[in-house]
């Protein structure tokens, strides 16, 4: 097979994968300091935009910039540097290109601001992408995060309760709206509830509550300037934003 394999040298699922090609790879990594592009002395700013250098098969190669909050998009960067540096793209377009481009349409997306707090929208719907919203949100600056979270499908949430619970711990405030169905039918035995009740278990307060006014009309009675407002979900749920603002 010709072509070039860019893969994570930090992700133990990514390991060997060269083994199953003829084509050239190139790694990267944050931990990895094996991998051909590593990023170091990673800096994050107010909004949670990393400044990093990169240091290419031991040796620095250049500082970029991000206007894109989180430690992923930092391994999301290195990745692009690692292609565009393969097929010769300068580094002068690499570092203009990050700095114009803001992220993607429902991935901490900025909706508005309401009462001083500022409200983002993001599409995770599955434990691990929490996990890396939560991470790139607490990078931010501000008082205390409240998250609104839709599980989508019933047999997800089923499957990944325990995993949802843990995720979600990372917000400060935490309510939990009605599963957004999509193709299936409530056939599971499970709902929103219940992912409400592991929450607790785990120490957590968490809150159920089904109807998006409500919602709305909760945060609008606790949320204090310099917070931050998250929905959370691939449903609805990216309603309440603007309701909200």
């Amino acid at each position: 097979m010709n072509g070039l394999l860019v893969f994570n040298a930090d992700d133990k699922n990514s390991e060997g994968l060269n083994q199953y090609t003829n084509a050239k790879y190139l790694t990267y990594g944050v931990q990895n300091d094996n991998a051909n592009f590593v990023a170091k002395n990673i800096k994050f700013d107010e909004n949670g935009y990393a400044t990093f250098d990169v240091y290419f098969n031991g040796n620095y190669f250049d500082t970029f910039t991000l206007c894109i909050s989180g430690m992923h998009n930092v391994l999301n960067a290195l990745a692009c540097i690692a292609v565009c540096n393969y097929y010769k793209i300068s580094n002068q377009f690499i570092k203009k290109a990050f700095l114009s481009f803001t992220g993607a349409s429902r991935r901490l997306e900025l909706k508005g601001s309401f009462n001083g707090a500022n409200i983002y929208d993001d599409y995770a719907h599955h434990p691990t992408e929490i996990k890396a919203t939560a991470d790139a949100l607490n990078r931010k600056i501000f008082n205390e995060s409240w998250v609104v979270f839709q599980p989508h499908t019933y047999s997800r949430l089923k499957n990944l309760l325990d995993d949802f619970a843990t995720a979600l711990l990372d917000f400060d405030n935490i309510i939990i709206t009605d599963v957004y169905a999509a193709r299936e039918k409530d056939i599971f035995n499970i709902s929103s509830k219940d992912l409400v009740n592991k929450i607790t278990s785990l120490g957590k307060s968490a809150l159920y509550i089904k109807d998006f006014k409500e919602i709305v009309n909760y945060l609008k009675e606790n949320v204090k300037e310099n917070d931050v407002v998250l929905t959370l979900g691939a449903g609805t749920v990216t309603e309440i934003g603007p309701m909200l603002i």
